[in-house]
């Protein structure tokens, strides 16, 4: 639950436009009243929903126009977010892409695109804002990792070893934050049915039926509530996760690669 009320004390949520990230910032306002300092590359939307969350929720929501692949990015938001007096108590790194090509095939600048953000923003976001919560004693970081971080996952190599990166470094900042009063967690969820994953329509439905795929509002409760309420390093979300890591882990890597291949037919 939200450990203060000071009326400066804010949630920074990254990658807020959409998807996930979206309802990050709606149920931080709606369910633990926190001001929200909301970062995303897409100005209009981002503008659009703050606006709509501070009506709807009566609370601050301050849009932060910034391209987080940029390396001085993180300087950025902690600077702006220090100039207006937040005092971010939450950080939520969510902001993300998707790379579904075999590595030779990928432009080079999607990758240092990707990298910036999965590993060297957050990394860095989470060390400056993560400072002042220890001076502070008091603080919740939430690092948004995937189901494929548990596994080698061929034709996603990219995405797949960054959010590796993303759990282990959050299982290790858990260790180094805890004494300090400061909660971290990594989230490292399979399918979700928003567009991040490009999916046929009929695809999703069916991976939905199946209970496979999860809603973004159901993720990002779940995630919340063990960020708040429990003291977990680690949040699998979903039942039939908890099946699927252990048995791709324990097959071959070329079989995985031909199912990773053959899932790209269902993407539009």
């Amino acid at each position: 639950m939200k450990s203060s009320d000071k009326i400066n004390s804010f949630a920074l949520v990254t990658g807020a436009s959409s998807g996930i990230g979206l309802q990050y910032a709606t149920q931080l306002a709606r369910d633990y009243r926190y001001n929200l300092l909301l970062v995303s590359n897409e100005r209009e939307k981002l503008e659009q929903i703050a606006e709509n969350l501070s009506q709807t929720y009566n609370v601050k929501a301050i849009p932060y126009y910034k391209d987080l692949s940029e390396l001085t990015a993180a300087e950025e938001v902690y600077d702006f977010a220090k100039e207006n007096d937040m005092e971010v108590e939450v950080l939520v790194n969510n902001a993300g892409m998707l790379i579904f090509y075999p590595l030779c095939n990928t432009p080079t600048k999607k990758i240092e695109t990707l990298l910036m953000l999965h590993v060297v923003t957050m990394t860095k976001l989470c060390q400056l804002f993560g400072a002042d919560m220890c001076a502070r004693r008091r603080g919740y970081v939430l690092n948004m990792s995937s189901m494929s971080a548990w596994m080698t996952m061929p034709g996603i190599q990219c995405y797949n070893a960054s959010k590796s990166y993303v759990l282990n470094f959050s299982k290790s900042l858990w260790y180094e934050f805890k004494p300090q009063g400061v909660r971290v967690i990594a989230i490292t969820p399979g399918a979700i049915n928003t567009p991040f994953f490009n999916l046929s329509d009929k695809f999703r439905k069916l991976l939905l039926t199946f209970r496979i795929s999860m809603q973004p509002e159901v993720l990002v409760r779940k995630a919340l509530k063990k960020l708040f309420h429990s003291n977990k390093k680690t949040y699998l979300p979903g039942a039939w996760n908890y099946i699927i890591v252990p048995i791709i882990s324990h097959l071959p890597n070329w079989l995985v690669f031909a199912v990773m291949k053959k899932l790209k037919q269902f993407r539009n």
